[in-house]
Protein backbone atom coordinates (compact mmCIF):
# COMPACT_ATOMS: atom_id res chain seq x y z
CA UNK A 1 0.00 0.00 0.00
CA UNK A 2 2.92 2.52 1.04
CA UNK A 3 4.44 1.55 -1.96
CA UNK A 4 2.25 3.06 -4.14
CA UNK A 5 2.19 6.20 -2.67
CA UNK A 6 6.24 5.58 -3.13
CA UNK A 7 5.23 5.60 -6.90
CA UNK A 8 2.67 7.94 -7.78
CA UNK A 9 4.18 10.76 -5.82
CA UNK A 10 6.27 11.26 -8.38
CA UNK A 11 3.19 12.75 -10.82
CA UNK A 12 2.93 15.77 -8.00
CA UNK A 13 6.69 16.64 -7.39
CA UNK A 14 8.01 16.96 -10.85
CA UNK A 15 4.33 17.29 -13.45
CA UNK A 16 2.24 19.47 -10.76
CA UNK A 17 4.59 21.09 -8.72
CA UNK A 18 8.12 21.57 -9.95
CA UNK A 19 8.57 21.39 -13.47
CA UNK A 20 5.79 20.60 -15.89
CA UNK A 21 3.83 23.18 -14.42
CA UNK A 22 6.14 26.27 -14.73
CA UNK A 23 7.24 24.10 -18.51
CA UNK A 24 3.36 24.48 -19.54
CA UNK A 25 2.72 28.17 -18.44
CA UNK A 26 5.85 29.95 -19.88
CA UNK A 27 6.97 27.58 -23.01
CA UNK A 28 3.97 26.26 -24.21
CA UNK A 29 1.63 28.90 -23.58
CA UNK A 30 3.90 31.81 -22.72
CA UNK A 31 3.39 33.62 -19.26
CA UNK A 32 2.97 36.94 -20.59
CA UNK A 33 0.41 38.89 -17.97
CA UNK A 34 -0.14 35.60 -15.86
CA UNK A 35 -1.99 34.30 -19.43
CA UNK A 36 0.18 30.87 -18.31
CA UNK A 37 -0.77 31.09 -14.57
CA UNK A 38 -4.70 31.08 -15.46
CA UNK A 39 -4.20 28.09 -17.76
CA UNK A 40 -2.70 26.22 -15.89
CA UNK A 41 -4.20 26.49 -12.77
CA UNK A 42 -7.46 26.26 -15.17
CA UNK A 43 -5.99 22.70 -15.79
CA UNK A 44 -6.04 21.78 -12.12
CA UNK A 45 -9.69 22.74 -10.99
CA UNK A 46 -11.17 21.22 -14.81
CA UNK A 47 -9.56 18.07 -13.59
CA UNK A 48 -10.24 18.24 -9.73
CA UNK A 49 -13.99 19.01 -10.83
CA UNK A 50 -14.45 16.04 -12.89
CA UNK A 51 -13.23 13.79 -10.22
CA UNK A 52 -14.93 15.69 -7.24
CA UNK A 53 -18.37 14.75 -9.22
CA UNK A 54 -17.62 11.74 -10.21
CA UNK A 55 -15.73 9.84 -7.63
CA UNK A 56 -18.70 9.14 -5.10
CA UNK A 57 -20.27 7.67 -7.46
CA UNK A 58 -17.38 5.32 -8.58
CA UNK A 59 -16.93 4.79 -5.38
CA UNK A 60 -20.12 3.31 -5.19
CA UNK A 61 -19.42 1.19 -7.94
CA UNK A 62 -16.49 0.24 -6.37
CA UNK A 63 -17.93 -1.47 -3.13
CA UNK A 64 -20.79 -2.53 -4.69
CA UNK A 65 -19.61 -4.12 -7.79
CA UNK A 66 -16.29 -5.37 -6.03
CA UNK A 67 -13.97 -3.69 -8.28
CA UNK A 68 -11.77 -1.44 -6.30
CA UNK A 69 -8.64 -2.90 -7.75
CA UNK A 70 -9.58 -2.54 -11.43
CA UNK A 71 -10.93 0.90 -10.71
CA UNK A 72 -7.28 2.26 -9.29
CA UNK A 73 -5.45 0.01 -12.05
CA UNK A 74 -7.60 2.08 -14.87
CA UNK A 75 -7.17 5.45 -13.92
CA UNK A 76 -3.16 4.72 -13.19
CA UNK A 77 -3.23 3.65 -16.31
CA UNK A 78 -4.57 6.65 -17.78
CA UNK A 79 -2.11 9.26 -15.79
CA UNK A 80 1.00 7.20 -16.83
CA UNK A 81 0.05 7.07 -20.81
CA UNK A 82 -1.34 10.91 -20.38
CA UNK A 83 2.05 11.66 -19.29
CA UNK A 84 3.85 9.41 -21.84
CA UNK A 85 2.42 11.53 -24.63
CA UNK A 86 3.50 14.71 -23.39
CA UNK A 87 7.06 14.09 -25.35
CA UNK A 88 4.40 15.04 -28.72
CA UNK A 89 3.99 18.74 -27.13
CA UNK A 90 5.92 21.62 -28.47
CA UNK A 91 5.61 25.70 -27.90
CA UNK A 92 2.17 27.19 -29.08
CA UNK A 93 0.41 23.78 -28.52
CA UNK A 94 -2.27 25.24 -25.72
CA UNK A 95 -4.81 23.03 -25.83
CA UNK A 96 -3.50 19.88 -26.96
CA UNK A 97 -0.78 20.69 -24.11
CA UNK A 98 -4.32 21.38 -21.61
CA UNK A 99 -5.72 18.41 -22.69
CA UNK A 100 -3.45 15.95 -21.97
CA UNK A 101 -2.51 17.45 -18.53
CA UNK A 102 -6.45 17.26 -17.76
CA UNK A 103 -6.30 13.44 -18.44
CA UNK A 104 -3.21 13.28 -16.47
CA UNK A 105 -4.35 14.77 -13.25
CA UNK A 106 -8.28 12.77 -13.19
CA UNK A 107 -5.71 9.85 -14.02
CA UNK A 108 -3.69 10.26 -10.87
CA UNK A 109 -6.56 12.42 -8.94
CA UNK A 110 -8.81 9.50 -9.42
CA UNK A 111 -6.73 6.71 -8.23
CA UNK A 112 -6.03 8.05 -5.38
CA UNK A 113 -10.21 7.72 -4.28
CA UNK A 114 -9.87 4.00 -4.29
CA UNK A 115 -5.89 3.82 -2.72
CA UNK A 116 -7.52 6.13 0.15
CA UNK A 117 -10.01 3.48 0.47
CA UNK A 118 -7.63 0.39 1.79
CA UNK A 119 -6.49 2.04 4.82
CA UNK A 120 -9.25 0.59 7.35
CA UNK A 121 -8.96 -2.46 5.31
CA UNK A 122 -5.01 -2.70 6.05
CA UNK A 123 -4.73 -1.08 9.23
CA UNK A 124 -6.60 -1.26 12.75
CA UNK A 125 -7.85 2.18 14.21
CA UNK A 126 -5.42 2.33 16.40
CA UNK A 127 -2.66 2.10 13.96
CA UNK A 128 -3.96 4.14 10.91
CA UNK A 129 -2.18 7.15 12.38
CA UNK A 130 0.88 5.65 11.64
CA UNK A 131 0.11 3.56 8.79
CA UNK A 132 -1.21 6.87 7.15
CA UNK A 133 1.61 9.10 8.00
CA UNK A 134 4.21 6.16 6.91
CA UNK A 135 2.49 6.31 3.25
CA UNK A 136 2.57 9.87 2.89
CA UNK A 137 6.69 9.58 4.33
CA UNK A 138 7.04 6.71 1.53
CA UNK A 139 5.90 9.10 -0.88
CA UNK A 140 7.80 11.93 -0.14
CA UNK A 141 10.90 9.40 -0.10
CA UNK A 142 9.48 8.68 -3.96
CA UNK A 143 9.31 12.33 -4.98
CA UNK A 144 13.06 13.17 -4.17
CA UNK A 145 13.67 9.95 -5.92
CA UNK A 146 11.87 11.46 -8.70
CA UNK A 147 13.50 14.90 -8.36
CA UNK A 148 16.84 13.61 -8.62
CA UNK A 149 15.97 11.72 -11.16
CA UNK A 150 14.52 14.49 -13.42
CA UNK A 151 17.00 17.04 -12.44
CA UNK A 152 19.88 16.59 -14.82
CA UNK A 153 17.46 15.97 -17.63
CA UNK A 154 16.06 19.38 -17.04
CA UNK A 155 19.51 20.96 -16.64
CA UNK A 156 20.60 19.40 -20.27
CA UNK A 157 16.89 20.49 -21.54
CA UNK A 158 15.97 16.80 -21.98
CA UNK A 159 12.09 17.72 -21.14
CA UNK A 160 10.71 14.80 -23.22
CA UNK A 161 12.62 11.90 -21.16
CA UNK A 162 11.79 13.81 -17.72
CA UNK A 163 8.14 13.19 -18.98
CA UNK A 164 9.09 9.36 -19.91
CA UNK A 165 11.26 9.07 -16.76
CA UNK A 166 7.91 10.20 -14.32
CA UNK A 167 5.91 7.62 -16.31
CA UNK A 168 8.15 4.31 -16.45
CA UNK A 169 8.40 5.40 -12.26
CA UNK A 170 4.94 5.69 -11.97
CA UNK A 171 3.76 2.66 -13.77
CA UNK A 172 7.10 0.05 -12.49
CA UNK A 173 6.69 0.99 -8.83
CA UNK A 174 3.03 1.14 -8.82
CA UNK A 175 3.25 -3.06 -9.70
CA UNK A 176 3.56 -4.21 -6.00
CA UNK A 177 0.41 -2.70 -4.94
CA UNK A 178 -1.80 -4.47 -7.90
CA UNK A 179 0.11 -7.69 -7.01
CA UNK A 180 -0.39 -8.04 -3.35
CA UNK A 181 -3.02 -5.26 -2.03
CA UNK A 182 -6.38 -7.26 -0.80
CA UNK A 183 -8.09 -8.65 -3.80
CA UNK A 184 -11.72 -7.69 -4.93
CA UNK A 185 -14.30 -8.98 -2.40
CA UNK A 186 -17.25 -10.51 -5.39
CA UNK A 187 -19.61 -7.63 -5.77
CA UNK A 188 -22.82 -7.80 -4.46
CA UNK A 189 -23.93 -6.10 -8.22
CA UNK A 190 -23.22 -6.20 -12.06
CA UNK A 191 -20.90 -2.49 -13.02
CA UNK A 192 -24.14 -1.32 -14.83
CA UNK A 193 -26.30 -2.02 -11.97
CA UNK A 194 -23.97 -0.39 -9.13
CA UNK A 195 -23.65 2.70 -11.51
CA UNK A 196 -27.30 2.77 -11.69
CA UNK A 197 -27.87 2.12 -7.54
CA UNK A 198 -24.72 4.39 -7.41
CA UNK A 199 -26.53 7.65 -8.53
CA UNK A 200 -29.86 6.87 -6.95
CA UNK A 201 -27.98 6.27 -3.56
CA UNK A 202 -26.14 9.31 -3.77
CA UNK A 203 -28.88 11.65 -2.98
CA UNK A 204 -28.80 8.74 0.23
CA UNK A 205 -24.91 9.21 0.74
CA UNK A 206 -25.34 12.93 1.61
CA UNK A 207 -28.48 12.44 3.59
CA UNK A 208 -26.38 10.19 5.40
CA UNK A 209 -23.40 12.22 5.81
CA UNK A 210 -25.44 15.19 6.89
CA UNK A 211 -27.00 12.91 9.97
CA UNK A 212 -23.25 11.78 11.35
CA UNK A 213 -22.58 15.24 12.87
CA UNK A 214 -18.97 14.47 13.50
CA UNK A 215 -18.44 13.60 9.82
CA UNK A 216 -20.59 16.58 8.46
CA UNK A 217 -18.09 18.86 10.76
CA UNK A 218 -15.32 16.98 9.70
CA UNK A 219 -15.82 17.55 6.12
CA UNK A 220 -16.91 20.96 6.40
CA UNK A 221 -13.28 22.36 7.54
CA UNK A 222 -11.51 19.85 5.36
CA UNK A 223 -13.62 21.44 2.68
CA UNK A 224 -11.78 24.56 3.31
CA UNK A 225 -8.55 23.88 4.50
CA UNK A 226 -7.60 21.58 2.08
CA UNK A 227 -7.95 23.64 -0.44
CA UNK A 228 -5.64 26.04 0.48
CA UNK A 229 -3.10 23.11 0.71
CA UNK A 230 -4.06 21.88 -2.70
CA UNK A 231 -3.70 25.34 -4.26
CA UNK A 232 -0.30 26.06 -2.34
CA UNK A 233 0.73 22.78 -4.05
CA UNK A 234 0.35 23.20 -8.17
CA UNK A 235 0.82 27.09 -7.59
CA UNK A 236 3.90 27.39 -5.27
CA UNK A 237 6.39 26.99 -8.31
CA UNK A 238 4.16 29.87 -10.49
CA UNK A 239 5.20 32.02 -7.80
CA UNK A 240 8.47 31.15 -7.40
CA UNK A 241 9.35 31.25 -10.54
CA UNK A 242 7.47 34.47 -11.67
CA UNK A 243 7.69 36.89 -8.87
CA UNK A 244 11.21 35.34 -7.66
CA UNK A 245 12.77 34.24 -10.93
CA UNK A 246 13.46 30.67 -10.09
CA UNK A 247 15.01 28.79 -13.12
CA UNK A 248 13.84 24.97 -13.63
CA UNK A 249 16.94 23.68 -11.96
CA UNK A 250 16.41 25.94 -8.78
CA UNK A 251 12.87 25.02 -8.56
CA UNK A 252 13.58 21.26 -8.55
CA UNK A 253 16.51 22.10 -5.44
CA UNK A 254 13.49 23.93 -3.79
CA UNK A 255 10.79 20.95 -4.00
CA UNK A 256 13.43 18.81 -3.62
CA UNK A 257 13.88 20.64 0.40
CA UNK A 258 10.00 20.48 0.84
CA UNK A 259 10.08 16.99 -0.31
CA UNK A 260 12.21 16.51 2.34
CA UNK A 261 11.08 18.08 5.36
CA UNK A 262 7.61 16.99 4.51
CA UNK A 263 9.11 13.07 4.74
CA UNK A 264 10.25 14.19 8.13
CA UNK A 265 7.12 15.76 9.13
CA UNK A 266 5.19 12.80 7.97
CA UNK A 267 7.38 10.29 9.88
CA UNK A 268 8.09 12.96 13.04
CA UNK A 269 4.27 13.18 13.29
CA UNK A 270 3.07 9.71 12.51
CA UNK A 271 3.15 8.92 16.38
CA UNK A 272 2.01 11.41 17.62
CA UNK A 273 -1.21 11.75 15.29
CA UNK A 274 -2.04 8.56 17.05
CA UNK A 275 -1.21 9.60 20.81
CA UNK A 276 -2.49 13.34 20.76
CA UNK A 277 -5.25 12.79 17.77
CA UNK A 278 -5.28 14.13 14.17
CA UNK A 279 -7.28 16.86 15.32
CA UNK A 280 -4.59 18.33 17.49
CA UNK A 281 -1.94 17.43 14.81
CA UNK A 282 -4.17 18.86 12.10
CA UNK A 283 -4.90 22.35 14.15
CA UNK A 284 -1.47 23.30 14.13
CA UNK A 285 -0.13 22.67 11.05
CA UNK A 286 -2.80 24.75 10.09
CA UNK A 287 -1.41 27.36 12.18
CA UNK A 288 1.94 26.64 10.67
CA UNK A 289 0.33 27.13 7.49
CA UNK A 290 -1.48 30.50 7.72
CA UNK A 291 1.67 32.01 9.21
CA UNK A 292 3.73 30.75 6.48
CA UNK A 293 1.56 32.23 3.22
CA UNK A 294 0.89 35.53 5.36
CA UNK A 295 4.98 35.61 5.55
CA UNK A 296 5.59 35.07 1.98
CA UNK A 297 3.44 38.27 1.18
CA UNK A 298 6.50 40.13 2.16
CA UNK A 299 9.52 37.87 0.95
CA UNK A 300 11.39 38.82 -2.05
CA UNK A 301 14.59 37.03 -2.32
CA UNK A 302 15.14 33.22 -2.90
CA UNK A 303 16.98 32.61 0.20
CA UNK A 304 14.16 33.75 2.48
CA UNK A 305 11.46 31.63 0.10
CA UNK A 306 14.30 28.38 0.55
CA UNK A 307 13.27 29.01 4.20
CA UNK A 308 9.69 28.95 4.61
CA UNK A 309 9.35 26.22 2.12
CA UNK A 310 11.50 24.08 4.46
CA UNK A 311 8.86 25.24 7.05
CA UNK A 312 5.61 24.67 4.95
CA UNK A 313 6.66 20.97 3.99
CA UNK A 314 6.57 19.77 7.53
CA UNK A 315 2.97 20.89 7.95
CA UNK A 316 2.19 19.35 4.03
CA UNK A 317 2.74 15.60 4.88
CA UNK A 318 1.53 16.40 8.55
CA UNK A 319 -2.14 17.61 7.68
CA UNK A 320 -2.49 15.30 4.77
CA UNK A 321 -1.85 12.36 6.68
CA UNK A 322 -3.81 13.23 10.02
CA UNK A 323 -6.19 14.36 7.76
CA UNK A 324 -6.91 10.69 6.21
CA UNK A 325 -6.24 9.24 9.83
CA UNK A 326 -9.46 11.36 10.91
CA UNK A 327 -11.55 10.72 8.63
CA UNK A 328 -11.12 6.89 8.31
CA UNK A 329 -11.96 7.02 12.31
CA UNK A 330 -15.66 8.28 11.39
CA UNK A 331 -16.53 6.31 8.47
CA UNK A 332 -18.86 3.75 9.45
CA UNK A 333 -17.81 -0.07 8.41
CA UNK A 334 -18.60 -0.78 5.18
CA UNK A 335 -18.66 2.30 3.80
CA UNK A 336 -14.83 2.95 3.00
CA UNK A 337 -14.53 3.31 -0.53
CA UNK A 338 -18.11 5.11 -1.00
CA UNK A 339 -17.25 7.37 2.21
CA UNK A 340 -13.42 7.86 0.94
CA UNK A 341 -15.50 8.92 -2.23
CA UNK A 342 -17.37 11.67 -0.54
CA UNK A 343 -13.93 12.56 0.99
CA UNK A 344 -12.65 12.80 -2.24
CA UNK A 345 -15.36 14.41 -3.39
CA UNK A 346 -15.19 17.71 -0.85
CA UNK A 347 -11.89 17.65 -1.09
CA UNK A 348 -11.79 17.86 -5.15
CA UNK A 349 -14.59 20.49 -5.30
CA UNK A 350 -12.98 22.96 -2.87
CA UNK A 351 -9.53 22.38 -5.10
CA UNK A 352 -11.82 23.96 -7.65
CA UNK A 353 -12.35 27.07 -5.99
CA UNK A 354 -8.53 28.04 -4.88
CA UNK A 355 -6.70 27.50 -8.47
CA UNK A 356 -9.39 29.79 -9.87
CA UNK A 357 -9.41 31.85 -7.37
CA UNK A 358 -5.21 32.43 -7.90
CA UNK A 359 -5.45 32.14 -11.82
CA UNK A 360 -7.67 34.80 -11.43
CA UNK A 361 -6.26 37.22 -9.24
CA UNK A 362 -2.60 36.51 -10.47
CA UNK A 363 -4.31 37.47 -14.00
CA UNK A 364 -6.12 40.29 -12.53
CA UNK A 365 -3.92 41.51 -10.21
CA UNK A 366 -0.67 40.25 -8.89
CA UNK A 367 0.34 37.01 -7.60
CA UNK A 368 0.90 38.35 -3.74
CA UNK A 369 -2.02 39.06 -3.41
CA UNK A 370 -3.27 35.31 -4.55
CA UNK A 371 -0.41 34.23 -2.26
CA UNK A 372 -2.42 35.95 0.92
CA UNK A 373 -6.19 34.69 0.01
CA UNK A 374 -5.07 31.50 0.42
CA UNK A 375 -4.71 32.23 3.93
CA UNK A 376 -8.24 32.42 4.13
CA UNK A 377 -8.68 29.17 3.42
CA UNK A 378 -6.48 27.84 6.12
CA UNK A 379 -7.85 30.31 8.81
CA UNK A 380 -11.42 29.39 8.34
CA UNK A 381 -11.02 25.67 8.44
CA UNK A 382 -9.07 26.15 11.77
CA UNK A 383 -11.80 27.87 12.86
CA UNK A 384 -14.59 25.09 11.86
CA UNK A 385 -12.34 21.70 12.95
CA UNK A 386 -12.54 23.17 16.41
CA UNK A 387 -16.18 21.79 16.29
CA UNK A 388 -15.31 18.29 15.91
CA UNK A 389 -14.70 15.46 18.52
CA UNK A 390 -12.04 13.49 17.89
CA UNK A 391 -12.65 10.16 19.26
CA UNK A 392 -9.13 9.14 18.68
CA UNK A 393 -7.77 11.84 20.70
CA UNK A 394 -6.96 10.78 24.46
CA UNK A 395 -8.44 14.13 25.80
Amino acid sequence: WALYDFANSVYPAVITTAVFSVYYAQTIVGNGEGLGDLYWTSVIWVSVLFVAFTSPLLGSIADLAGVRKKMMFLYTVLCVVSVALFTTLEPGMILWGFFLAVLANIGFEGALVYYNAYLPDIAPPEKQGFVSGLGYGVGYAGSIIGLLIALPLVTRGLYDLTWLSVAVFFAIGSIPAFLYLPKDSPGERTVTQAAIEGIKGFRKLVAEVVQLQELRRFLTAFFFYINGVLTVIVCASLFAAGELGFTPQELIYLFLVTQVSALLGAFALAKPTDIWGPKRVISLTLILWTSIVISTYFIYTKPMFFMVTVLAGIGLGAVQAASRSLMASLIPEGKEAEMFGFYAFCGKSSAVLGPFMFGVISYGWNRRLAVLAIGLFFLLGFILLQRVKDTKSPG
